[in-house]
């Protein structure tokens, strides 16, 4: 049975899929790759991933999402339809209806843009919400209500504050510091520090094992393999996990003080709720060792990361229609 309503959370790295009756269908990257010979794209999500790991010359690798923001609108309506069809199924008759989250700070004539290329793929109606609304509807945040509710969506290209009350956004900032920075920063350091060349899915792999935003009362290590910059030949290098969160300070603090921004631009009263009803940490950024508690340093508030945060923003576009009738 097709889906009457399709949730998607367009994400910088990956994008996540729910429909209406069977939740999560699909979690794929943001990334497709255009074949020059045939002049067409070859491949979308998943299938992408894996050809851009071994590419061949006669291939360009596209990412429609950069820092939040919509970067190729052809590449993304193709997207949208492959994205579409699989949650739906190619024998669906009925057009579904759509919700798309979108980062906070985006423009009108994006919103505008964005709305086309979802009809365009085969939307019967489209909505968009803001990413921290969704993220807050996701993580079962009752929204609705009179009280004061912070989120801080962390996500692959941008970090979206925001203070949600009676089902709107009261606050918000986007700091365009995300997991993606996080592994730009450690190849960088990697880099400067060992001169050693190291790639991007190396780096978010010793983000996930050692990465950390806060000390640690243990130090752990873990060896890397890449190409010696002076040499050119493959070599080995130790790094410690006080290394990457020295790596990954500049990026941690900028979150940080967009936090502390947003809290200082928050009504007393809905402040008063939040310092009673914590902060809640979403998205995947979310998933470093010790944001939490680099928060809650930070604000002095109580910080939760919420479960599945990589899943909840998703799951609250699916489910906004429901919060908003």
């Amino acid at each position: 049975m097709a889906a009457k309503s399709i949730g998607i959370d367009l994400g910088t790295s990956n994008s996540v899929v729910c429909a209406s009756g069977k939740g999560i269908v699909l979690k794929e990257p943001t990334v497709a790759v255009y074949d020059k010979d045939m002049q067409r794209i070859k491949a979308v999500g998943e299938e992408a991933r894996q050809i851009e790991n071994h590419p061949a010359g006669n291939i360009e690798i596209i990412r429609p999402i950069r820092q939040g923001m919509i970067a190729d609108y052809t590449v993304l309506e193709k997207m949208l339809k492959y994205f579409i069809i699989k949650a739906q199924g190619r024998r669906a008759f009925r057009k579904p209806k759509i919700t798309i989250c979108v980062p906070a700070g985006i423009k009108e004539i994006e919103r505008k843009a964005l709305e086309e290329a979802t009809y365009q793929a085969g939307a019967r109606d489209v909505n968009l919400i803001d990413a921290p609304v969704a993220a807050a509807i996701g993580a079962g945040m009752d929204i609705t209500k009179p009280f004061g509710n912070m989120i801080v969506d962390i996500g692959g290209g941008t970090t979206d504050v925001a203070v949600l009350s009676l089902g709107g956004v009261v606050v918000s900032a986007s700091v365009k510091v995300a997991g993606d920075d996080f592994n730009q920063a450690i190849i960088n350091y990697v880099r400067k520090a060992h001169s050693l060349f190291i790639g991007e899915e190396q780096a978010e792999g010793i983000k996930i094992k050692i990465g950390s935003a806060v000390e640690q009362a243990q130090i752990t290590t873990i060896d890397v393999k890449g190409r010696n910059m002076i040499t050119g030949l493959p070599r080995i290098a130790k790094l410690t996990s006080e290394e990457i969160r020295t790596a990954l300070r500049d990026n941690v603090n900028q979150i940080l003080d967009c936090v502390h921004g947003v809290l200082e631009r928050t009504p007393p009263e809905l402040a008063a709720d939040i310092v009673d009803r914590g902060i809640v940490l979403t998205g995947g950024g979310a998933l470093l060792g010790g944001m939490e508690l680099a928060i809650e340093e930070r604000t002095g508030i109580n910080t939760m990361v919420c479960q599945e945060p990589m899943l909840v923003t998703a799951a609250g576009t699916e489910k906004f229609p429901q919060v908003s009738e």
